[in-house]
């Protein structure tokens, strides 16, 4: 585009020196001599970009319920394990021998109970008897759950089916109760966590598309859909956190990884479009000089969406208009007549013809 306006600057100046230009009449003012660029009519989408990071959809650090030392560790680093698995074992010999005599106590109970049913039907016993036989079973019982409960307790076991982190321990390690043990994920399911600017979160909807690049591999984009929007925004940060669903999971996508989030918030199929160059800020507006049969007016515009050396105009011309792109400083007023030079028309950018 550079290229364009330095030979679009030469044809002006020699346009401005030729002997026609030269032999007007000086009582007469000359037009202003610019460069014109077109208005084109093309798609215009408006994109979000932001910043995130992936996780997966279920995450755990798995903690013993209880103290004790570390006898069994049956998996190893970085395995994928089944729902209910067995991951560490903690010493339960006290917790056995209790859970044996809990049940010892239980057949006992039972026993009893049996008995004084059978002495009952030959009148030997009364009633009460029998009930106080019941209520020592439902102890016993409720004694032998008790010592079941406990000798579970130390027993970690996969929440759900997943792939384990880095272990933090070792076999023989006392651990107090609540200490890190392993991380567990579900990698079959990832999200990308990002916020967006709590004035565009409006925009934000449930189902809409997206594409996440992932930076360690190489900025390979993957498809996502928005998942969910948080309940509340951050007030410090003004902005909203939002979750999006991968559609796909290539090799080596993994929980905490950075990266970039690009989704459409609009899509116009008849923008109107002007390079970068027509637009000329001035008090906090933006303005442009549009061109209408040798006559530039100058026009406070509201620019939208903007791609390489160009930028959409939501109002103020039409497709097919041209605006001035260089030379805006010697124009005199809000209108005055021009004679310019299409850019376009300039013949720069085009291949050169090859020579036989």
């Amino acid at each position: 585009m550079k290229n364009v306006f330095a030979w679009a600057g030469l044809a002006l100046w020699m346009l401005a020196n030729s002997p026609t230009a030269l032999a007007q009449d000086k009582g007469t003012q000359k037009p202003a001599v610019v460069e014109l660029g077109p208005v084109k009519q093309e798609a215009a989408q408006e994109t979000l970009q932001a910043v995130g990071s992936l996780r997966a959809a279920q995450t755990t650090m798995l903690r013993p319920e209880v103290a004790g030392r570390i006898v069994r560790l049956p998996v190893n680093d970085g395995q994928r394990v089944a729902r209910g698995a067995l991951l560490v074992q903690l010493d339960d010999a006290v917790q056995q021998a209790q859970l044996s005599q809990a049940r010892a106590q239980q057949d006992t109970a039972a026993s009893n109970l049996k008995r004084a049913r059978e002495l009952q039907a030959q009148g030997f016993v009364s009633e009460s008897a029998v009930e106080q036989a019941e209520s020592a079973l439902k102890v016993a019982q409720a004694q032998a759950a008790l010592a079941q409960a406990q000798l579970q307790r130390l027993q970690v076991r996969a929440p759900f089916a997943g792939v384990l982190g880095i272990r933090q321990v070792s076999l023989g390690d006392y651990v107090k109760e609540g200490a890190d043990l392993v991380t567990l994920e579900d990698g079959g399911q990832l999200w990308a966590d990002f916020r967006v600017p709590e004035h565009l979160a409006g925009r934000v909807k449930v189902g809409q598309a997206l594409q996440v690049a992932v930076d360690a591999l190489a900025g390979q984009t993957v498809p996502a859909q928005v998942q969910a929007l948080d309940a509340q925004a951050d007030a410090n940060g003004r902005s909203l956190l939002v979750r999006a669903r991968l559609l796909q999971l290539p090799p080596g996508l993994r929980s905490g990884l950075f990266v970039r989030v690009s989704l459409a918030l609009s899509q116009r199929d008849q923008a109107l479009w002007v390079p970068e160059e027509a637009l000329v800020p001035q008090g906090g507006k933006v303005f442009v000089y549009r061109v209408r049969q040798g006559q530039a007016e100058k026009l406070a515009v509201k620019a939208g969406a903007r791609k390489p050396g160009w930028v959409e105009l939501l109002d103020g011309v039409a497709a097919g208009d041209q605006v001035v792109v260089g030379g805006q400083g010697r124009i005199k007023g809000d209108k005055a007549a021009v004679q310019g030079v299409d850019i376009e028309q300039v013949g720069v950018g085009k291949p050169a013809a090859k020579k036989g």
